[in-house]
């Protein structure tokens, strides 16, 4: 076999009967569909049933469901099969139906109504209250009590919020305290009045203004001056209001790094897309791979011209079929591209019970299985970098999968096969390669000088993204804090 004109060695071709189902899934679905012939055939096999449960084995058999053959029995009962031959489409409507959209649509338009007078009085209060452009704001005060006359009206957080006053302080406002509180008073090392203007006076210098104030603070003590410690500073400039972020950037979440396991094949598996140069520029085919991480195995791959998660479903589901997928025992993870994240996907993985696992943004290494199998197709021999057609393409990928799965010995499960190691074969394999040096060292000892030679052994887990054990970093963190201050060295209990 030739993977496309590069010749594969005797063997690594062939699919055996043990290989399992096709991982190939078309691009584009087919509707089933039943002739009148089928149907009447099928009526005269469950009317000749006389055994229980001779019907249900029909049904099995065929893929039907009782509610085909009560329909198709009554068709047949009509005598020229009209209700064999009936049309799809909407069924017709119905007042009911007709009742039932216009008061829903009664109900929205109430709903809308009172929205639209909730907006128009908080439109009022904020003209009001906040005052146009060009007019001073009110104080504190005024709009904590216009905040007070609109809540009436539209709720307490939609005042709040149109006012921009805080729920705690409303909430604070009406129920005051009590007591008297007494003035804090001042400590006696603390500044004066006209300290505090002097370090504000020199930190909004010219000389200081686009300066920090640890710059400032140590500028001045090269100078020999001293005005204050550097969170002094800060504070007299908070007390000013003159402290925020001047720089524009931008803050990013803190996304958690996914940390998945895999200790048998079906357990975790990993898919991504990557495009296949066309026959011009700009033109790709897309190329949908699903991998089981433990095994390595392609459990499923599709060629198509487009990018969707609707294509992506189709894969997702058919794979899990062809390979008995339970629910709540598989994991999928990718990374964050717009099929992964789509709608209609975690929708699918939720019907099928499928957990769901992300890369972090922008994190290449967050998905390492499916990288580097894109790197084994790209990088092999036969692969022509551009295909002529989207036939072609899946030529290429239908005899590189048939390889990739059945003759490929991988480097990452002790160069055993990606079929071997999904489908149970392993252990016999490793068992007799050992048998085989074993037999060699028997035969020559002095030959292996490093003792008696071991078979590669398969990993008993898999991970993406390992955790470092809690022993390793508190080890770190001591290592890193050196020796004390009375210059003795640290050490770790």
């Amino acid at each position: 076999m030739k993977v496309n004109g590069t010749p594969l060695s005797s063997g690594e071709g062939k699919r055996s009967a043990a290989a399992g189902p096709d991982p190939e899934v078309s691009a584009k679905a087919t509707r089933r569909r039943f002739t009148a012939a089928y149907k009447l055939s099928i009526v005269e096999q469950a009317d000749a049933c006389e055994t229980p449960g001779e019907m249900g084995e029909l049904l099995r058999r065929e893929g039907l469901y009782s509610s085909h053959l009560s329909s198709w029995r009554k068709a047949a009962r009509e005598g020229s099969l009209r209700g064999l031959a009936k049309k799809r489409g909407p069924r017709p409507s119905s007042g009911k139906r007709e009742a039932r959209k216009v008061r829903k649509l009664e109900r929205e338009n109430a709903r809308l109504r009172e929205e639209l007078r909730k907006a128009r009085i908080v439109i009022e209060v904020q003209g009001k209250s906040i005052g146009a452009a060009g007019v001073e704001p009110r104080g504190r005060e005024e709009l904590l009590s216009a905040a007070e006359g609109l809540a009436g009206h539209v709720g307490v957080r939609a005042a709040c919020a149109a006012l921009g006053v805080a729920h705690a302080t409303f909430y604070r406002r009406r129920r005051p305290k009590t007591g008297q509180r007494q003035p804090r008073p001042a400590p006696a090392r603390a500044l004066s009045e006209a300290e505090h203007g002097e370090v504000f006076e020199v930190l909004c210098s010219p000389r200081f203004a686009d300066r920090a104030p640890a710059e400032v603070y140590a500028t001045l003590l090269d100078e020999g001056v001293y005005l204050c410690s550097e969170r002094t500073m800060y504070r007299i400039l908070a007390g000013n209001k003159a402290v925020r972020e001047r720089r524009a950037q931008r803050s990013h979440p803190n996304h958690p790094k996914p940390e998945v396991v895999a200790r048998a094949p079906n357990e975790v598996w990993s898919w991504d897309i990557t495009r296949l140069l066309g026959p011009e520029k700009w033109r790709y085919f897309y190329l949908y791979v699903i991998l089981d991480i433990f095994s390595r195995y392609a459990v499923g791959w599709m060629v198509a011209e487009r990018e969707t998660a609707g294509l992506a479903g189709r894969l997702i589901e058919e794979s899990c079929l062809k390979h008995g997928v339970q629910p709540r025992v598989l994991t999928l993870h990718s990374d964050r591209g717009s099929p992964m994240t789509g709608k209609c996907t975690a929708q699918l993985l939720a019907d099928l019970g499928i957990t769901q696992s992300l890369s972090r943004p922008r994190i290449s290494n967050d998905n390492p299985y499916s990288e580097a199998q894109f790197k084994t197709v790209k990088y092999h021999p036969g692969f022509p970098g551009r295909f002529g057609g989207i036939e072609e393409a899946k030529d290429f990928c239908r005899d590189f999968f048939m390889w990739y799965n059945a003759g490929h010995r991988h480097g990452g499960i002790g160069l055993l096969t990606p079929e071997q190691v999904h489908f149970g074969r392993a252990p016999a394999v490793i068992e007799h390669r050992q048998e085989v040096l074993a037999a060699a060292y028997a035969a020559r000892p002095d030959r292996f000088v490093a003792g008696p030679p071991r078979a590669a052994e398969l990993a008993a887990e898999v991970w993406i993204n390992r955790p470092i054990p809690v022993s390793v970093v508190d080890g770190a963190e001591a290592a890193a804090q050196g020796s004390g201050a009375d210059g003795k060295e640290g050490s770790l209990n």
